[in-house]
């Protein structure tokens, strides 16, 4: 793996982990949304604990790639879903948020893992 494909996963998972831990803290700027899209509150801690622990698998597919490839793929489809849920709640000014967690996923899976 390149030291960019390194750089690149270690800050998504950095990245995703925030998100994460932004979840179980239930802070304003992302509870708040959830609430607005129709997202049940009961689901809130279990998708915190699907972004740490894609964040975590990103990380430990640094040495073990079969395990990064898997994270990176439960979390594009994760953000994917995010993208949709938003798109359902038609609130259109809000779907570049989900994708500024996915890019970071995306680059990792296609600059790192194939190898």
């Amino acid at each position: 793996m390149s030291t960019t494909a390194t750089i690149v996963t270690i800050a998504a998972a950095l990245w995703v982990g925030f998100s994460a831990a932004s979840v179980f803290l239930r802070a304003t700027w992302v509870v708040g949304p959830l609430a607005e899209y129709g997202v049940p509150r009961s689901w809130w801690p279990w998708l915190g604990v699907a972004k740490a622990a894609g964040s975590v698998g990103l990380l430990v597919g640094l040495f073990v790639p079969v395990v990064g490839v898997l994270a990176a793929v439960g979390l594009v489809l994760y953000f994917v879903g995010a993208v949709v849920t938003v798109l359902r709640a038609r609130s259109y000014g809000h779907v570049p948020f989900p994708l500024l967690y996915l890019a970071p996923v995306v680059a990792a899976l296609a600059l790192g893992f194939p190898g």
